[in-house]
């Protein structure tokens, strides 16, 4: 103090002190605090009139008091005690209202304001309480993943830098985990930092996890009190890989078994449901006692019907659990008797046969020149239109792509047949000759006449269809002719003539011409008749209209004459 009264204030300071140690004060007062923050705390004295200085103190745990702060009544002047801890902390205000900045943990302690006037000291205590809220919690050290029915270390909850301690708690999918013996350990530790005298908690946990724990969420929380009560900060939830053995294996066809055919690939695939799933296994094929050794697949290039069978997988370290499945390699085979191209003469007989043989039921379908047939072909006797291209054809429905075909190509052949007509025109001016040929191949038609036996090129013919077509001519004939017809292919040549008299068509033509000759002047005679006709009728007419004139005028002057007459009497 540097004042003048500071010696005689010191004396009555201390005489007043040891007087207040045995004069109770005030109640306790708690003031609660969050670390940093400014802590404040007021005398909770009256100010008495005749007051001399206000004082802080607080106490050491072993009850020596610390004087940190004065303030003088009549000078307002405020001095600090040299105490390092509070260095440029301190603010003590007019109503000696003490405030210390940035809490730390060490300011909790109990503190005191005295109030001394000339005749007494008085006295108020204040307890106070810093808190720290800690880190939110995380689990570290997390097992990379978790055996089934063993007891192993999951993790550890870690929470730092709390006042006072907190309590971690653990979860399984939002229950909370308690130490069971075998099942569930738990291990809580703390630590503090003799510097910021700040704790950190760890929890560690160690478990036995069943199935059940697949894709299980597993949390901590902290549970620690701050100035305003108990709170909770709850970690991220963390889900671990549960490891847990093959209790069933399964086998597999690609592609699917009831489509295999003969020239596919099989694979098996052989399956464990355990985690992590088994890398190898035993393949056993049928009539194979030992296991092929493999990876969890094992392929069979190109089979064949004789692959058929019941094929078997297992463990590699536990061969009684096995798997089994059979597989039916589908084939289908097709025998069409005769095939190729078949040469055959018009009449002849030919059996047909399709025959198929497969590993279930097939449909079949013949087909000639590419149109469905309501049933196989049955020859007996050979005709010019059953020649064609033929195809029995058969495929497994179930089966894609399982289809077999053969073709048969049936040519019928024959010597060229003649057979000719002759039509005459309604009119008698022409006749129409018609060659209609049979035969394969296709014979060439000539047609000569005779006498000159020159060859007709001027003919028409008809398409070929079926080993037939016909060529027609039309003549006039001014005399009886003979028509030949020859056909001719690579079997052989035909002819064949037919007589064409001329006398009846011109017979039919000359009384065709008497007859228009007797029209037409009969035409021309009635026309003669006609005008004669006329002509008389014409002058007669022209005579009689002269007579009838002349009466007209005889009867005007006679009528004249009476009138006058009739006139003159009067």
């Amino acid at each position: 103090m540097a004042s003048e009264a500071a010696p005689s204030c010191r004396l009555v300071f201390c005489l007043l002190i040891s007087a207040a140690v045995l004069r109770p004060g005030l109640g306790w007062y708690t003031v609660n605090s969050a670390y940093g923050d400014t802590i404040i705390m007021p005398c909770r004295l009256d100010v008495p009139q005749n007051l001399m200085f206000g004082k802080w103190k607080y106490e050491k745990p072993d009850g020596t008091p610390v004087f940190i702060a004065f303030r003088s009544s009549t000078k307002k002047s405020v001095q600090y005690d040299d105490v390092p801890e509070y260095k440029d902390r301190l603010n003590l205000s007019e109503n000696y209202t003490l405030s210390i900045s940035n809490a730390r943990i060490s300011d909790e302690k109990r503190f005191v304001c005295m109030l001394v006037t000339e005749d007494d000291v008085f006295e108020a205590p204040t307890v106070v309480k810093v808190f720290k809220q800690p880190s939110k919690p995380e689990i570290i050290s997390k097992a990379p993943f978790l055996e089934t029915e063993q007891l192993q270390k999951l993790g550890d909850c870690i929470s730092r830098d709390s006042y006072p301690e907190g309590n971690i708690t653990w979860y399984r999918n939002g229950k909370v985990l308690q130490p069971l013996e075998g099942a569930v350990v738990i291990i809580f530790k703390k630590q503090m930092d003799p510097v910021t005298q700040l704790y950190t908690m760890t929890s560690s946990l160690e478990y036995k996890t069943t199935k059940a724990d697949i894709q299980m969420p597993f949390t901590c929380s902290i549970t620690y009190y701050g100035p305003s009560g108990q709170k909770t900060i709850h970690s991220e939830q963390a889900v671990f890989d549960i490891y847990y053995p093959t209790e069933q294996v399964t086998i597999q066809v690609l592609p699917p078994k009831n489509a295999i055919k003969e020239g596919d690939n099989i694979t098996l695939k052989c399956l464990g449901n355990g985690n992590p799933p088994p890398e190898e296994f035993f393949f056993y094929l049928p009539g194979q006692p030992e296991g092929i050794r493999s990876s969890n697949t094992y392929t069979l290039p190109d089979v064949r019907r004789n692959a058929t069978g019941d094929y078997k997988c297992s463990l590699i370290d536990k061969k009684s659990m096995i798997a089994s499945t059979a597989i039916t390699v589908h084939y289908l085979d097709l025998s069409l008797n005769p095939s190729g191209e078949v040469t055959k003469q018009i009449g002849d007989s030919l059996p047909v046969s399709c025959t198929i043989s497969a590993s279930r039921n097939a449909t079949v379908v013949w087909m000639k020149d590419n149109i469905k047939l309501r049933s196989s072909p049955s020859f007996s006797s050979l005709q010019y239109q059953d020649a064609g291209n033929y195809v029995c054809e058969t495929a497994l429905q179930e089966v894609e792509g399982l289809k077999k075909r053969e073709s048969l190509t049936l040519i019928v052949e024959g010597k060229p047949q003649i057979k000719m007509t002759k039509k005459t025109d309604p009119s008698g001016l022409s006749k129409t000759i018609i060659c209609h040929v049979e035969g394969f191949p296709k014979p060439a038609i000539q047609w000569t006449i005779t006498g000159s036996g020159s060859v007709i090129n001027q003919t028409e013919e008809s398409p070929y269809i079926n080993g037939r077509y016909y060529s027609k001519i039309i003549i006039s004939p001014e005399e009886n002719v003979t028509l030949t017809c020859a056909a001719e292919n690579q079997l052989e040549r035909t002819v064949n003539s037919l007589n064409v008299s001329a006398n009846e068509n011109r017979e039919k033509v000359n009384d065709q011409a008497k007859l228009i000759v007797g029209i037409v002047v009969g035409l021309l005679l009635a026309a003669l008749v006609a005008g004669v006709v006329y002509w008389l009728y014409m002058k007669k007419s022209k005579t009689a209209s002269k007579h009838v004139n002349k009466d007209l005028g005889n009867m005007e002057e006679n009528k004249k004459l009476e009138e006058n007459n009739h006139k003159t009497e009067a």
